[in-house]
């Protein structure tokens, strides 16, 4: 007979899965559909998703987290048209934006009205909106018919980001699914998360966090002729 302890590894283990299985957008899909938080590959580092617009989804990822709900989380979506229905984007141009995404960069702006979750930072009118150059999420938000996930990194708050999944181990037992890329990245250079910019204000750019693709995203910027505020 099997012991509690082998038993609930074994329990713990079955929802990992590898991104390249032919049912893990499926699996992917269903765990959101259910309003479970699932850990999976970006472009910068392993992240905790769920669906944006699903109020007991968002409770469950900063429990999951152990965030302060009054820190914002960012969202996720797949093409420059979802991030302009989600995010007061019209001061933006498709040009700019074709510059600046897919990649390592979460753009802060205005949410709109299709951000109807009362949960999903309550304490800001802005959102910040990542399109992540990862075939699997940009797949997923497809799958997900352009809806928003929200997306943060797969960590306990304050500690370290994660390369690879084992480094959120023990986060495993609160997740419907830990879809598993193997390592991002082979420096400790890459724990660096997304960069932060706040494009709220036409024509001017906050940094809000340095991140790691901080020279390339102002050096665009400069060139659209946009100034620091």
């Amino acid at each position: 007979m099997k012991s509690n302890t082998t038993m609930q590894s074994q329990q713990e283990c079955a929802a990992i899965c590898p991104v390249q299985a032919p049912y893990a957008l499926q699996l992917a899909e269903e765990c959101l559909r259910l309003g479970k938080v699932i850990a999976l590959p970006t472009d910068t580092v392993y992240g905790l998703a769920c669906d944006a617009n699903n109020e007991a989804a968002i409770q469950r990822l900063y429990e999951i987290k152990g965030r302060d709900e009054h820190k914002p989380v960012a969202i996720c979506v797949n093409t420059i048209n979802a991030l302009r229905r989600y995010g007061q984007a019209s001061h933006l141009s498709d040009e700019l934006l074709t510059r600046l995404l897919p990649g390592p960069l979460t753009i802060v702006i205005e949410r709109s009205t299709h951000l109807s979750n009362r949960f999903l930072n309550p304490t800001t009118s802005k959102i910040g909106i990542r399109i992540p150059d990862f075939q699997f999420m940009r797949d997923l938000c497809a799958l997900w018919h352009e809806q928003p996930l929200a997306l943060t990194s797969a960590n306990r708050s304050s500690e370290p980001s994660s390369l690879q999944v084992s480094e959120f181990q023990a986060l495993w037992p609160q997740l419907g699914a830990v879809f598993d890329a193997g390592r991002i990245g082979q420096t400790e250079e890459r724990r660096l998360a997304s960069t932060v910019i706040d494009l709220a204000t036409p024509g001017r750019y906050e940094i809000v966090r340095a991140g790691v693709a901080l020279k390339q995203t102002l050096s665009v910027l400069q060139e659209f002729g946009y100034a620091a505020k």
